[in-house]
């Protein structure tokens, strides 16, 4: 779950299975009674057909707990992690997880480092700001916490193929990704 619409959905989806929850939160529910069989088959079907899954291994958690970290903090301004601390002590603390742990589950599972998948969220988060057109490139380099607006575009042009001036200029023809295809 990376957005609001999505926690909202999963808790018409759990409702709907007969299932009381405590808490629901990016990522993660917490139940009031562990569900039975059929209970848990029927969530599972409801789920994938909204487009989630059912994460109910140790390690799909983790892996989607550091992911709602990141998200939060990129593109909710959580701000549980404060500007002096780095991601890697930030995920280390939330999880209480070694990163070096954290670090190889992340790539083993998804494919790409924790690193590039930060980068990737930051990315598309400056997509969005530019699309609005109400920052300027110096304003959303340092609400993204890119050391300089030369950091940032090369970064930029290094994912997308494109400087965000040039990005800004035709941004009619690029389109976002949803944050869950990041």
């Amino acid at each position: 779950m990376v957005c609001a619409r999505c926690i909202r959905s999963v808790e018409r989806l759990l409702e709907e299975a007969g299932l009381r929850t405590k808490k629901v939160r990016l990522g993660e529910a917490i139940l009031e009674i562990a569900p039975n069989p059929t209970q848990l088959t029927i969530l599972r079907h409801s789920l994938e057909l909204e487009g989630f899954e059912l994460l109910d291994d140790r390690n799909s958690q983790l892996i989607a707990q550091v992911k709602g970290l990141i998200v939060n903090e990129i593109h909710h301004k959580a701000s549980k992690k404060p500007e002096s601390v780095n991601f890697s002590d930030f995920l280390a603390r939330e999880t209480g997880h070694e990163y070096s742990q954290l670090s190889k589950l992340f790539s083993s599972v998804e494919g790409l480092t924790i690193e590039k998948y930060i980068i990737a969220q930051k990315i598309e988060r400056v997509k969005e700001l530019l699309m609005y057109d109400e920052l300027s490139l110096g304003e959303i380099a340092f609400s993204t916490g890119y050391s300089s607006t030369h950091h940032l575009s090369n970064q930029f042009r290094q994912v997308t193929g494109f400087s965000p001036t040039q990005f800004k200029a035709e941004r009619r023809r690029h389109e976002r990704k949803t944050l869950d295809k990041v």
